[in-house]
């Protein structure tokens, strides 16, 4: 397995047109969220990353959506995913659109958005399947400077084990699109979701005091009711009498 850190710099597409295919995968994964969007509630939702800016989210209740990334036309605010402009649990919902496979250190990544999300807080994250297609072709060295072939992919197992350590429940996790340039409903990628080029997962931040506080202990120490009697001389039964 190799280092979830790297040294090498890379650049994410500005657009899903930049990536081949790159409509049928954001159509594939706006699918997957749609049951998702009128579940989330509160006050501010951020897309981080170009790819997370271009995703339909209408449907969701948060009022306030935020789209950011280093550049675009279409953006609120103008920053870096490893350094989030934003106060400490400030945001509801958190959108990861291809950030990790594109980011050199995706666990700063991790822990940046767990920074702004609020407790119970929502967190999406996209990638792409090592065990696919697409993961198939960055063994042709050609192909390795072409997208997406150029961004890391880890997979869903990783990317899962990686939220358990920050304690997020995950509340949906699949794989889709085994053969992008066929039809959707073609039988390809209907019955080979297992290879799928497209993986996405839902979770949910959970937070677990460490320490209870005074009122937990008071609630959890145990209760001595004064038994009535208890201290009553009691008559030896007959039984037992000396004789």
């Amino acid at each position: 397995m190799f280092s979830a850190r790297a040294t090498k710099t890379l650049t994410m597409p500005d657009s899903w047109s930049d990536i081949p295919c790159g409509r049928r995968f954001r159509q594939s994964l706006e699918a997957q969220l749609a049951p998702w969007w009128p579940k989330m509630f509160g006050f501010h939702l951020i897309k981080i990353g170009a790819l997370s800016c271009e995703i339909d989210s209408s449907s969701c209740m948060i009022p306030h959506q935020v789209n950011m990334a280093p550049q675009g036309n279409t953006l609120q605010v103008f920053g870096e995913a490893a350094q989030l402009p934003f106060l400490d649990k400030s945001a509801d919902v958190c959108v990861l659109a291809h950030n990790l496979g594109y980011s050199s250190d995706p666990h700063r990544l991790l822990r940046e958005a767990d920074r702004v999300l609020i407790e119970d807080g929502w967190l999406i994250i996209s990638g792409f399947n090592p065990l696919s297609l697409l993961g198939a072709r960055k063994l042709i060295p050609w192909r390795l400077n072409q997208q997406p072939q150029c961004s890391r992919m880890f997979s869903q197992f990783r990317m899962l084990d990686w939220l358990s350590l920050l304690n997020y429940e995950i509340m949906y996790h699949r794989l889709t699109t085994p053969i992008p340039w066929c039809n959707p409903d073609s039988a390809g990628n209907r019955y080979a979701r297992m290879f799928g080029c497209l993986g996405v997962i839902v979770a949910r931040k959970r937070t677990v005091p460490l320490t209870f506080t005074p009122q937990k202990l008071r609630l959890l120490r145990p209760k001595l009711n004064n038994v009535v009697g208890a201290a009553r001389e009691q008559t030896p039964p007959r039984c037992l009498k000396r004789r």
